[in-house]
């Protein structure tokens, strides 16, 4: 009888489960995708066949944030908020962040890049029906920006669900995760002491601090001594004697623990309506 080697068992066994494995090599070696452009086109076609057939169209922003904090406040919170909401949901995949939204840039306070409404629904409607013709049955379009909401991205949902739901295609519009949320984090503020803010403030660093693991994002010796404009019945009191330095309230009591709560509310708010939505869909 012919002596086999170690090496050589070991070759045939690897071989047998080679044989035995997939031809095509998907997302089930690499766990639980949510991110599009990370995924392969072969990872997405197997997750669409699974069921996950709800795409995420988040948009971002960049605009000047006071001194503390870092102009792209708006696409990083997004970044990590459309993950939550898609890992959380458990059918949805979410498209790249779109990073800019309308706004006007200033020379006196140089860290905004905004685009305008119009060119703002063209990108969305554009991304949605690319995520349609890709396989997506349901596609939610929601932002971190006050711009363009609600008018554009309530337009732009209508204008496509009537175009595709006859044919068991629906766009959807999520506003909760902006106006809900931020509704109800200004009143636990007002509840527990904090200041009103709009921007800039609490409930921006505060987010920006529970998410910034790599320490860039806020420039946390400037926190302490962030105060702005300050908020009287939700509008910004500026006069001469105003900081006027792109934060229209108070930020100094900002926590990373305050932020990890703001957080939590939008990723929920924004779970409940989509699921309102699309049920099991």
């Amino acid at each position: 009888m012919r002596k086999i080697s170690a090496t050589s068992i070991v070759a045939m066994i690897m071989v047998g489960a080679w044989a035995a494995a997939p031809v095509i090599a998907g997302s089930g070696a690499r766990g639980h995708l949510v991110e599009f452009e990370k995924m392969t086109w072969v990872e997405v076609k197997e997750a669409l066949a699974a069921g996950k057939t709800t795409a995420l169209i988040y948009t971002g922003g960049v605009e000047q944030r006071g001194p503390q904090n870092a102009n792209g406040g708006h696409n990083l919170m997004a970044h990590a908020t459309v993950a939550a909401i898609a890992e959380k949901l458990g059918n949805a995949i979410f498209m790249p962040v779109l990073p800019f939204t309308p706004n006007n840039a200033s020379a006196e306070l140089p860290g905004t890049i905004g685009i305008t409404n119009d060119l703002l629904a063209a990108l969305l409607e554009r991304i949605a029906e690319q995520s349609i013709v890709d396989g997506f049955k349901n596609v939610i379009v929601m932002g971190d920006h006050g711009g363009g909401q609600p008018k554009v991205y309530e337009e732009v949902a209508r204008k496509l669900n009537d175009k595709y739901s006859s044919q068991g295609i629906h766009v959807y519009y999520c506003d909760q995760v902006y106006s809900a949320a931020n509704d109800a984090i200004e009143a636990y503020m007002a509840a527990h002491g904090y200041p009103p803010d709009l921007h800039g403030g609490v409930s921006d660093t505060a987010e920006m601090m529970y998410l910034d693991k790599d320490n860039t994002w806020v420039r946390k010796a400037l926190v302490k001594a962030a105060l702005g404009d300050p908020v009287v019945h939700g509008e910004a009191q500026i006069d001469a004697n105003s900081p006027h330095n792109g934060i229209t309230g108070d930020a100094r009591r900002s926590t990373a623990q305050l932020g990890n709560k703001f957080f939590d509310l939008k990723v929920d708010y924004a779970v409940k309506q989509i699921r309102g939505f699309i049920g099991d869909r």
